[in-house]
Protein backbone atom coordinates (compact mmCIF):
# COMPACT_ATOMS: atom_id res chain seq x y z
CA UNK A 1 0.00 0.00 0.00
CA UNK A 2 1.51 3.09 -0.92
CA UNK A 3 2.41 5.74 1.89
CA UNK A 4 0.88 9.13 2.37
CA UNK A 5 2.87 11.49 3.27
CA UNK A 6 1.85 15.10 3.41
CA UNK A 7 4.17 18.01 2.94
CA UNK A 8 4.54 21.22 4.63
CA UNK A 9 6.79 24.05 3.11
CA UNK A 10 7.74 26.93 5.33
CA UNK A 11 8.54 30.30 4.25
CA UNK A 12 8.65 33.28 7.14
CA UNK A 13 7.59 30.81 9.55
CA UNK A 14 4.70 29.87 7.47
CA UNK A 15 2.69 27.33 5.43
CA UNK A 16 3.06 28.32 1.97
CA UNK A 17 2.49 26.51 -1.50
CA UNK A 18 4.39 28.26 -4.78
CA UNK A 19 3.56 27.90 -8.73
CA UNK A 20 5.71 27.41 -11.21
CA UNK A 21 8.71 27.64 -10.03
CA UNK A 22 8.10 31.44 -8.89
CA UNK A 23 8.35 32.79 -5.12
CA UNK A 24 6.48 35.51 -5.77
CA UNK A 25 3.59 33.47 -6.50
CA UNK A 26 3.90 31.81 -3.42
CA UNK A 27 0.13 31.35 -1.63
CA UNK A 28 0.18 31.59 2.39
CA UNK A 29 -1.83 29.77 4.67
CA UNK A 30 -3.07 31.42 7.58
CA UNK A 31 -2.17 28.04 9.96
CA UNK A 32 0.66 27.72 11.88
CA UNK A 33 3.35 24.64 11.03
CA UNK A 34 2.48 22.92 14.25
CA UNK A 35 -1.27 22.99 14.04
CA UNK A 36 -0.93 20.85 10.81
CA UNK A 37 1.14 18.83 11.75
CA UNK A 38 -0.78 17.89 14.63
CA UNK A 39 -4.04 17.51 12.55
CA UNK A 40 -2.16 15.48 10.59
CA UNK A 41 -0.78 13.29 13.33
CA UNK A 42 -4.49 12.98 15.01
CA UNK A 43 -5.52 11.65 11.98
CA UNK A 44 -3.12 8.76 12.17
CA UNK A 45 -0.33 9.96 9.89
CA UNK A 46 2.55 8.79 10.60
CA UNK A 47 5.22 10.68 7.91
CA UNK A 48 5.61 14.44 6.85
CA UNK A 49 7.67 15.79 4.67
CA UNK A 50 8.79 19.07 5.36
CA UNK A 51 10.86 21.48 3.34
CA UNK A 52 12.79 24.61 3.75
CA UNK A 53 11.98 26.90 0.63
CA UNK A 54 13.38 29.85 1.94
CA UNK A 55 16.65 26.83 2.72
CA UNK A 56 16.20 25.97 -0.40
CA UNK A 57 16.31 29.41 -2.72
CA UNK A 58 19.44 30.44 -0.44
CA UNK A 59 21.68 27.27 -0.33
CA UNK A 60 21.20 27.06 3.67
CA UNK A 61 19.30 26.11 5.69
CA UNK A 62 16.95 28.57 7.79
CA UNK A 63 13.94 26.88 9.52
CA UNK A 64 15.44 24.49 11.63
CA UNK A 65 13.42 26.28 14.06
CA UNK A 66 10.13 24.87 12.31
CA UNK A 67 12.11 21.32 12.21
CA UNK A 68 12.38 21.67 15.77
CA UNK A 69 9.05 22.37 16.64
CA UNK A 70 7.51 19.67 14.66
CA UNK A 71 10.01 16.82 16.09
CA UNK A 72 9.60 18.13 19.99
CA UNK A 73 5.30 18.61 19.88
CA UNK A 74 4.63 15.32 17.59
CA UNK A 75 5.76 11.89 16.90
CA UNK A 76 5.65 12.22 13.43
CA UNK A 77 8.96 10.67 11.18
CA UNK A 78 9.83 13.68 9.27
CA UNK A 79 11.90 13.99 6.04
CA UNK A 80 13.30 17.28 6.45
CA UNK A 81 15.03 19.42 3.00
CA UNK A 82 15.68 22.50 1.96
CA UNK A 83 19.31 24.06 1.87
CA UNK A 84 21.57 20.83 3.50
CA UNK A 85 25.31 21.28 2.29
CA UNK A 86 27.71 20.33 4.87
CA UNK A 87 28.39 17.49 7.04
CA UNK A 88 27.66 20.16 10.00
CA UNK A 89 23.87 20.24 8.06
CA UNK A 90 23.31 17.10 7.98
CA UNK A 91 24.03 16.75 11.53
CA UNK A 92 22.49 19.48 12.94
CA UNK A 93 19.07 18.10 10.61
CA UNK A 94 19.35 14.84 12.89
CA UNK A 95 20.01 16.29 15.85
CA UNK A 96 16.66 18.36 15.43
CA UNK A 97 14.97 15.10 15.03
CA UNK A 98 15.06 14.41 11.54
CA UNK A 99 13.86 10.87 10.42
CA UNK A 100 15.42 11.20 7.42
CA UNK A 101 16.66 14.38 4.98
CA UNK A 102 16.51 15.24 1.75
CA UNK A 103 19.23 16.63 -0.61
CA UNK A 104 18.41 18.21 -3.92
CA UNK A 105 20.99 20.94 -5.57
CA UNK A 106 24.34 19.14 -3.60
CA UNK A 107 23.14 15.56 -5.54
CA UNK A 108 24.39 17.80 -8.31
CA UNK A 109 27.24 20.10 -7.52
CA UNK A 110 29.06 17.57 -4.93
CA UNK A 111 28.08 13.58 -6.43
CA UNK A 112 30.92 12.31 -4.60
CA UNK A 113 29.88 14.15 -1.06
CA UNK A 114 26.24 12.82 -1.76
CA UNK A 115 27.54 9.54 -2.34
CA UNK A 116 29.64 9.47 0.46
CA UNK A 117 26.45 10.27 2.99
CA UNK A 118 24.81 7.24 1.77
CA UNK A 119 27.71 5.27 3.57
CA UNK A 120 28.43 7.14 6.79
CA UNK A 121 24.54 8.23 7.41
CA UNK A 122 23.05 5.03 5.47
CA UNK A 123 20.64 4.81 2.64
CA UNK A 124 18.05 4.50 4.86
CA UNK A 125 18.06 7.95 6.32
CA UNK A 126 18.95 9.85 2.61
CA UNK A 127 16.46 10.67 0.13
CA UNK A 128 17.74 12.01 -3.32
CA UNK A 129 15.69 15.06 -4.93
CA UNK A 130 15.44 14.70 -8.36
CA UNK A 131 12.78 17.39 -9.68
CA UNK A 132 12.33 17.52 -13.27
CA UNK A 133 11.66 20.59 -15.91
CA UNK A 134 11.02 19.54 -18.92
CA UNK A 135 13.24 16.43 -18.61
CA UNK A 136 15.99 17.88 -16.94
CA UNK A 137 16.85 17.86 -13.48
CA UNK A 138 16.18 21.68 -11.72
CA UNK A 139 17.22 22.44 -7.98
CA UNK A 140 17.99 25.62 -5.67
CA UNK A 141 14.45 25.67 -5.23
CA UNK A 142 13.90 24.91 -8.43
CA UNK A 143 15.33 28.46 -9.64
CA UNK A 144 18.31 26.55 -11.50
CA UNK A 145 17.69 24.09 -14.42
CA UNK A 146 20.78 21.85 -15.19
CA UNK A 147 21.50 20.31 -18.77
CA UNK A 148 21.24 16.87 -17.16
CA UNK A 149 18.80 14.42 -18.06
CA UNK A 150 16.61 13.34 -14.85
CA UNK A 151 17.24 9.79 -15.54
CA UNK A 152 20.64 10.35 -16.00
CA UNK A 153 20.48 12.12 -12.44
CA UNK A 154 19.28 8.95 -10.45
CA UNK A 155 21.00 6.69 -12.16
CA UNK A 156 24.47 7.90 -11.53
CA UNK A 157 22.97 8.04 -7.18
CA UNK A 158 20.94 4.74 -8.07
CA UNK A 159 24.61 2.81 -9.32
CA UNK A 160 25.62 3.78 -5.67
CA UNK A 161 23.01 2.23 -3.81
CA UNK A 162 20.72 5.24 -3.47
CA UNK A 163 17.50 3.72 -1.96
CA UNK A 164 14.86 6.64 -1.78
CA UNK A 165 13.79 9.19 -4.32
CA UNK A 166 11.78 11.90 -4.31
CA UNK A 167 10.77 12.88 -8.16
CA UNK A 168 8.68 16.00 -8.85
CA UNK A 169 7.58 17.56 -12.41
CA UNK A 170 7.61 21.19 -11.75
CA UNK A 171 4.95 21.56 -15.03
CA UNK A 172 2.68 19.72 -12.64
CA UNK A 173 3.35 21.10 -9.36
CA UNK A 174 0.75 22.95 -7.73
CA UNK A 175 -1.73 22.84 -10.68
CA UNK A 176 -3.80 19.76 -9.21
CA UNK A 177 -4.40 18.46 -12.66
CA UNK A 178 -3.20 14.87 -11.87
CA UNK A 179 1.17 13.89 -11.89
CA UNK A 180 3.38 12.75 -14.17
CA UNK A 181 2.01 9.05 -14.13
CA UNK A 182 4.18 8.62 -17.40
CA UNK A 183 7.56 10.35 -15.58
CA UNK A 184 7.18 7.52 -12.95
CA UNK A 185 6.37 4.78 -15.00
CA UNK A 186 9.86 5.16 -16.50
CA UNK A 187 11.54 5.48 -13.50
CA UNK A 188 10.36 2.46 -11.64
CA UNK A 189 10.85 0.69 -15.24
CA UNK A 190 14.28 1.68 -15.60
CA UNK A 191 15.25 1.68 -11.72
CA UNK A 192 12.73 -1.36 -9.89
CA UNK A 193 14.29 -1.18 -6.92
CA UNK A 194 14.19 2.44 -6.10
CA UNK A 195 11.64 3.67 -3.19
CA UNK A 196 9.96 6.45 -5.38
CA UNK A 197 7.78 9.15 -3.57
CA UNK A 198 5.87 11.00 -6.42
CA UNK A 199 5.25 14.56 -5.82
CA UNK A 200 3.84 16.99 -7.75
CA UNK A 201 -0.30 17.05 -9.37
CA UNK A 202 -2.07 15.37 -6.85
CA UNK A 203 -5.49 16.57 -6.88
CA UNK A 204 -7.73 13.95 -5.92
CA UNK A 205 -8.00 10.58 -3.99
CA UNK A 206 -8.07 9.05 -7.92
CA UNK A 207 -4.53 10.80 -8.38
CA UNK A 208 -3.27 8.88 -5.47
CA UNK A 209 -4.89 5.30 -6.27
CA UNK A 210 -2.97 5.70 -9.79
CA UNK A 211 0.04 6.44 -8.03
CA UNK A 212 -0.17 3.30 -6.20
CA UNK A 213 -1.56 1.23 -9.24
CA UNK A 214 1.94 1.69 -10.64
CA UNK A 215 3.76 0.92 -7.91
CA UNK A 216 4.66 4.15 -6.62
CA UNK A 217 6.29 3.59 -2.75
CA UNK A 218 5.04 7.02 -1.53
CA UNK A 219 2.79 10.24 -2.18
CA UNK A 220 4.22 13.35 -1.17
CA UNK A 221 1.31 16.32 -1.26
CA UNK A 222 0.46 19.78 -0.09
CA UNK A 223 -2.01 21.85 -2.42
CA UNK A 224 -4.91 19.09 -2.65
CA UNK A 225 -5.47 19.18 1.30
CA UNK A 226 -5.13 22.98 1.67
CA UNK A 227 -7.29 23.68 -1.02
CA UNK A 228 -9.97 21.13 0.21
CA UNK A 229 -9.40 18.75 -2.62
CA UNK A 230 -8.09 15.97 -0.56
CA UNK A 231 -9.87 15.73 2.93
CA UNK A 232 -8.32 13.71 5.93
CA UNK A 233 -10.80 11.46 5.84
CA UNK A 234 -10.81 9.97 1.99
CA UNK A 235 -7.51 9.17 3.36
CA UNK A 236 -8.31 6.49 5.67
CA UNK A 237 -8.01 3.80 2.99
CA UNK A 238 -4.83 4.26 2.82
CA UNK A 239 -3.76 5.15 6.36
CA UNK A 240 -5.66 2.02 7.94
CA UNK A 241 -3.11 -0.68 6.07
CA UNK A 242 0.40 -0.14 6.98
CA UNK A 243 3.05 -0.58 4.67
Amino acid sequence: MIKIIPSISVMNGKCVRILDRDFSKATVYDESPLDVAKRFEDHGIEELHLIDLEGSKKGEVVNYDTLSLLTGHTDLKINFGGGINTDGDMNKAFEFGAEKVTIGSLALTNKELFASWLISYGRNKLCLSADSYKGNVVHNGWQKVENVKLLDHIDYHYQRSVQFVKCADTDKDGKLEGPAIDLYEDILTNYPKIKLMASGGVGSVDDIKKLADIGVYGVIFGKAYYEGKISLKELDTFIAKKV
